[in-house]
């Protein structure tokens, strides 16, 4: 979970460097390729392989036995659903990290492959449904992190016991606005997705990278991409405090 928090600080520096005129990749590729370009790149990459896909196996484990604290049954199968998706997160960037470190090359970038695998659903029949449905679940998601960061439900994973005296106050707020950001700029993504849909073009589609660079071209889009930067940093400490904290 701290290798998991590290890439969202990574990506929030990326996100403040794209709000300035920086063309880099802002997402969680980019933030690997850019720990992989620092002097101690090598051996910081390989860390994060072996961090990174340890989080995948424990969030496998929690989707099988996990979240025997939360007490409504759909709830809690909710969490497990959803621990399934960090898992295939994990897995796919420790993998990423793994090939960088052992410099093979880290292939296509999220929003290429994101684009890629919009072409392939527009290509069945019912694409556009196909597509929107994905959209709709993707924004759906958002709106669930924006409110467990509105209302604090995030508390109930951790054992704010754990952590060190003083603290607990500083962790809900991290969390709180680290969800916040993380579902505004997940509902980023749903939108692409679902203009992509609409106008059946694969190309409007997009990851993370695109959706922070898509934020950065509104008006006052620079400010904005400032404030989200700070929420996912702000995520990626909680992420580094929950490690000590989280329940299982």
């Amino acid at each position: 979970m701290m290798c998991y928090g590290l890439v969202h600080i990574i990506v929030a520096y990326l996100a403040v460097r794209v709000a300035f005129g920086d063309s880099e990749q802002a997402d969680q590729k980019g933030a690997l390729q850019e720990i992989g370009a620092t002097s101690a790149g090598a051996v910081l990459l390989w860390v994060l392989t072996v961090g990174l896909i340890a989080y995948g196996l424990w969030q496998l484990m929690m989707a099988a036995v996990g979240y025997r604290w939360v007490t409504k049954k759909s709830k809690r199968t909710r969490r497990r659903i959803a621990c399934v998706a960090r898992a295939v997160i994990g897995f796919s960037l420790g993998l990423y990290a793994g090939r960088l470190a052992t410099g093979s090359g880290g292939g296509e970038s999220g929003d290429q492959g994101q684009q890629e695998w919009t072409a392939k659903l527009m290509s069945l029949p019912a694409r556009r449904v196909l597509v929107g449905i994905v959209a709709l679940v993707v924004i759906g998601v958002a709106i669930a992190e924006i409110r467990r960061g509105i209302k604090k439900s995030f508390e109930q994973d951790l054992d704010m016991h754990d952590l060190p005296t003083g603290t607990q106050t500083w962790v809900r707020r991290l969390g709180t606005f680290g969800y916040i950001a993380k579902g505004a700029v997940l509902g980023i993504v749903g939108i692409l997705l679902g203009i992509a849909a609409f106008q059946a073009q694969p190309e409007e589609a997009g990851g993370l990278d695109r959706a922070l660079k898509t934020l950065a071209a509104q008006p006052f889009g620079s400010v904005a991409l400032v404030v989200v930067g700070i929420g996912l940093a702000a995520f990626g400490v909680y992420c580094i405090a929950a490690a000590r904290a989280h329940k299982y």
